[in-house]
């Protein structure tokens, strides 16, 4: 079965022979005094027919070199040296072999800001070993004729970008664009003009340019302006009138069972969805809901002693700045007990020792210094 040849191939002409002498003479130029191995794939590990080069270099330099741009050090040009890959070396090379392929009009991308999703290697291979193993597990299902409920995998950074576009394609501001990522159990958080988001599988948040370009603060908040440009500018649409005599009854039936914005909407069941497998941002997000709704009853504004959603929010975020104050006493706390649990080690190790000490004291002969350095 013939394969299609690769795009450098088809329109640049480049071959293997082509690209061991560019790699070789790469290596001569910014590699000098070191001794060097090049070898030049013909294909990929995807079998796309994509050329490469690989260059490895014995460290340690076996003779004097001139002084070249990404050195720093004297210690960098001389013989019996090791060789030192730094970030500021890394960003040089990456730059000359884009120069590199731009003068030997190649195909060339960006090696010096990556891809638009920051698909890392790691990520890249976990998606392949997951998707091969869920290649595997479909493949009896579709031996006899059975649709699999899932045939692409995904990883969880890619979930989360999912539900990020997701969240982006309906919110218009930030605040509502929160509240749908924390129905979902992801929580946005900002910190220092940054945006970084925690799922509930995980205790460390993943800051967004881990995640690409789309999800940085900057990008985020130009897609909101847009969409609140956009829903400010569409006319209101009236919607079409019923037809027949059930669908007047099921529109009906719709506007009763509708929440109202000024009424009171259900409570969310915390416990169901909790067991349906909702994460700790959906829990923080329906226990603020329900006590949202019913803080609008007037039995609960009697009892409790409210008389607004206002004063109920003011409680709240009363409450809450106590809380956060309670939580560093207590975070001082705990670092004093820290200090009292290793003062009480010392006292107990001196006081073990206090015989031993008490011995070498009483000491007044040779005995002593035998004593002492035993």
């Amino acid at each position: 079965m013939s394969r299609l040849l690769p795009y450098e191939t088809i329109l640049n002409g480049l071959t293997v022979d082509r690209a061991q002498a560019l790699g070789e003479q790469f290596c001569k130029e910014h590699f000098p005094g070191h001794q060097a191995l090049v070898c030049t794939h013909p294909d990929g590990h995807n079998h796309s027919g994509n050329i490469h080069v690989h260059i490895v270099i014995n460290s340690l330099r076996i003779e004097e070199v001139p002084f070249l741009p990404y050195m720093d050090r004297p210690a960098d040009t001389k013989v019996g040296c090791k060789h030192r890959c730094t970030d500021a070396a890394l960003r040089y090379f990456k730059s000359e072999v884009m120069e590199m392929c731009h003068r030997e009009g190649l195909y060339q991308i960006d090696l010096l800001n990556g891809s638009k999703n920051r698909v890392t290697d790691r990520e890249y291979w976990a998606q392949k070993k997951g998707q091969a193993a869920l290649d595997k597990q479909n493949a009896p299902m579709i031996a006899d004729s059975i649709t699999p409920r899932q045939t692409k995998f995904e990883t969880n950074k890619e979930k989360l970008r999912q539900t990020l576009r997701k969240a982006l394609a309906t919110a218009a501001s930030f605040d509502e664009f929160s509240s749908l990522l924390l129905q979902e159990g992801v929580t946005v958080k900002e910190s220092r003009g940054r945006l970084s988001y925690l799922t509930p599988d995980r205790t460390k948040p993943i800051t967004a340019r881990k995640l690409g370009d789309d999800f940085d603060r900057a990008a985020v908040f130009a897609v909101l302006e847009q969409n609140a440009a956009r829903a400010a500018e569409a006319p209101a649409r009236s919607p079409d009138p019923p037809r027949t005599i059930k669908d007047r009854l099921q529109v009906a039936r719709a506007e009763i069972a509708a929440p109202k914005q000024d009424g009171v909407q259900r409570l969310v069941d915390i416990e169901q969805k909790m067991a349906e497998g909702k994460g700790r941002g959906y829990e923080r997000w329906a226990k603020i809901h329900n006590l949202k709704q019913a803080a609008k009853t007037l039995s609960v504004y009697q009892q409790y002693g409210f008389t607004s959603p206002e004063q109920l929010e003011a409680a709240v975020d009363t409450a809450y700045q106590k809380m956060r104050q309670t939580s560093g006493e207590l975070k001082a706390l705990e670092t004093k007990l820290q200090g009292k649990k290793k003062l009480q080690r010392q006292v107990l190790a001196y006081a073990q020792t206090k015989a031993a000490r008490d011995g070498l004291r009483a000491q007044k002969s040779e005995k002593r210094m035998c004593y002492q350095a035993s």
